[in-house]
């Protein structure tokens, strides 16, 4: 099993042993807030901060429905999804401080600036980071799944974007081709905007993260703690990016790539944390 991925497949729990509601599908029991923060420093001469949030078990609706604005049909069908541990996510995006901090490298096109997220890094180079991370002592980290991704990025809403429906909003949270602070010029340093209702930073826009899982068409089932597919040719990318309009920075969607790619500067990742 890859240090970057949780371990289990999707376990299907389907209340009647039917599809449970599709498009229709209801939230479920939705926390109405997120725990306490928890930060790490990752050891080493300079004493890097990692900043992790608690996000609470809970059951949602994944995907976007049918009347969304932007809506792509890969997004759907809409089907409940339990999550039924919590974990800690990281508060940012990793940023190329940490990076430098784990591999002694930084590849980033944005090179030289700190406080922004790591970019130009593959699905496998994301792998080799969290199996240096975990073998510092200060726990076990891996990729979100992409359950968990939308999860956190929705922090209990229903809406397109974690602050509601309202994409001239969007600037205020996310940095993309519309942002008058940063828009479609480069990455930006984590942090500097609006978190979403769970404190997270930048699940819209910035760059686009890695998830742990094989892209696949969604179910109508009921799941609880889908991993993915068990195999594929391409893993999910999630959030959208610096260069994205703002359809593109919806809570609900979905893009994929090959595992190995890397010479582009718009993805980057976050970090899962294990509860202990």
């Amino acid at each position: 099993m890859l240090a970057g991925c949780r371990t289990g497949g999707a376990r299907q729990v389907s209340e009647d042993g039917a599809p449970t509601g599709g498009e229709s599908a209801s939230a479920g029991k939705e926390p109405v807030s997120a725990g306490k923060e928890l930060v790490l420093t990752i050891p080493g001469p300079g004493k890097v901060k990692l900043r992790m949030k608690e996000i609470p078990a809970g059951t949602f609706a994944m995907g976007s429905p049918k009347g969304e604005k932007g809506r792509e049909q890969r997004e759907g069908p809409m089907h409940q999804v339990v999550i039924s541990k919590p974990f800690h996510m990281g508060v940012f995006e990793v940023t190329q401080a940490q990076w430098e901090a784990v591999m002694g490298t930084n590849p980033s096109e944005f090179n030289g600036k700190p406080a922004n997220p790591v970019e130009r890094v593959s699905w496998k180079e994301c792998q080799e980071f969290v199996e240096k991370l975990n073998g510092m002592g200060i726990g076990t980290f891996r990729l979100p799944t992409e359950a968990e991704w939308e999860y956190a990025c929705r922090a209990g809403t229903r809406t397109a974007y974690s602050f509601g429906g309202d994409a001239s909003k969007l600037k205020e949270y996310a940095n993309h081709d519309a942002t008058p602070k940063y828009g479609d010029k480069s990455t930006a340093p984590v942090g500097g905007l609006r978190p979403n209702p769970w404190g997270l930073y930048g699940m819209h826009g910035n760059v686009y993260e890695w998830c742990c899982d094989w892209y696949a068409t969604y179910s109508r089932d009921k799941q609880t703690d889908p991993s993915g597919a068990a195999f594929g040719s391409f893993r999910v990318l999630r959030g959208g990016c610096w260069r994205d309009s703002s359809g593109a920075c919806r809570s609900a969607l979905r893009g994929a790539r090959s595992p190995s790619i890397q010479s582009t500067r718009y993805y980057g990742f976050r970090l899962v944390r294990e509860v202990q």
